[in-house]
């Protein structure tokens, strides 16, 4: 017959053993995903830490652009990839922040408190993008303070018909709460966006 005490210290041994392989399997899991759930593309920067929107035909037909807001509340706005100057053959051949009473590029804004920093209504002029056709304004799409102008483009304005979403950006804004509460709803999310213009 079968001493049961000596089954029974051997399974009490076995149980932290067993526990701890469910835990570790379980943390395993949850730190290595499967590989099949995982999207096949990953999320670029802007997907993951902005949301997404645009606003179309801004003040004319064909002038659309995009803003990308920040958690941090920064609102970074460029050209969208449907804007009619993208249209041209040529592209964008050059930039010129030097719209309005000022020069956009002449800006430098300082400190914990963005010393220096303009406030601009959301159809003030931040710079001209020409084509060898045309040219077209880029208005700021938000009310706020005018923290940064990308001056890349003025040497490189081929930036914008390479990655106008990323390196190709016209500008960064820092609205209000209150005011990006109302522009807000005139902007268009990413999918009714894609909808409407349907790309």
């Amino acid at each position: 017959m079968k001493d049961h005490s000596v089954d029974d210290a051997i399974n009490l041994e076995r149980e932290p053993e067993q526990e701890q392989e469910q835990e570790q399997d379980s943390l395993h899991r949850i730190l290595v995903p499967d590989v099949r759930d995982l999207p096949l593309t990953p999320p670029s920067a802007i997907e993951s830490n902005f949301v997404s929107y645009f606003a179309p035909d801004f003040t004319k037909p064909g002038h659309d652009q995009y803003v990308y807001r920040h958690a941090n509340g920064l609102c970074v706005i460029g050209l969208a990839r449907t804007h009619v100057a993208f249209k041209d053959t040529s592209g964008i051949t050059a930039v010129d922040f030097n719209v309005g009473k000022s020069d956009r590029s002449g800006i430098k804004v300082t400190g914990k408190r963005k010393k220096n920093a303009q406030h601009f209504e959301s159809n003030t002029a931040l710079c001209k993008v020409n084509t060898d056709d045309a040219s077209y304004i880029v208005r700021c799409c938000v009310k706020g303070s005018l923290l940064e102008v990308n001056d890349r483009l003025i040497k490189q304005p081929g930036l914008l018909n390479s990655s106008a979403d990323r390196e190709g950006y016209i500008a960064i804004i820092m609205p209000k709460p209150a005011d990006w509460l109302k522009v807000k709803g005139s902007l268009l999310g990413l999918e009714e966006y894609k909808k409407l213009r349907e790309c």
